[in-house]
């Protein structure tokens, strides 16, 4: 019985690593998989999912207009699986499409996003993904000032640790930490042991 997965996790958790790696098992059993990402990042160019030790493949990109249900139906080989990176960027509808993949066409989906943005609040995509989806997973990683388990991203600005403004600002290591509560708020602590 196919079932709709959300794994999240802070930067840095593995997410994108681990959708390379559940696609490279299916594949080499001879079973093909979809790999979608959110047209939104940009940061290796539009259609591709990247991860930060260097593995790179390309996907569909999935925008605001994407039929993502229609896109998996039309398909001429059904997939065994449908794996989506970047899901916190998705919206409500997409996510419906996700359910109704799994629901209609009994293929499982895996989808691998960010709970909560800089501002710690929940993306559209993620907030729909934690009420339809059967199964929730968390992808674990370290703080990037201690040992504590990082469960948010700290946005900084030419250094400065920001936590307003639009929310979907695309960005890796250069300018987002995974961080514990703590550091969240209050990486000042962190910040004042580098100069002393």
């Amino acid at each position: 019985m196919a079932q709709l997965f959300f794994k999240y996790g802070a930067m840095n958790s593995g997410k994108t690593i681990e959708i390379l790696k559940v696609a490279h098992n299916y594949e080499e059993q001879d079973k093909p998989v979809v790999i979608l990402t959110s047209g939104l990042d940009t940061r290796e160019g539009v259609g591709y999912v990247a991860s930060r030790i260097g593995l790179k493949r390309e996907a569909t990109p999935i925008f605001h207009e994407t039929d993502v249900f229609k896109l998996v139906n039309e398909l001429k080989e059904k997939p065994y699986c449908v794996l989506i990176d970047e899901a916190q960027f998705l919206e409500k509808h997409h996510v419906l499409a996700l359910a109704q993949i799994v629901d209609e066409l009994n293929i499982p989906v895996m989808a691998f996003g960010l709970k909560n943005d800089f501002r710690n609040e929940l993306f559209e995509g993620s907030k729909y993904l934690f009420l339809y989806a059967d199964k929730i997973e968390e992808l674990k990683t370290i703080c990037w000032f201690c040992h504590k388990k990082a469960t948010m991203n700290l946005h900084f600005i030419d250094g400065v640790p920001t936590y307003s403004g639009e929310q979907i600002q695309i960005g890796g290591n250069e300018s987002y930490y995974p961080v514990c509560r703590h550091h969240y708020l209050h990486p000042e602590d962190k910040m004042k042991e580098g100069k002393e």
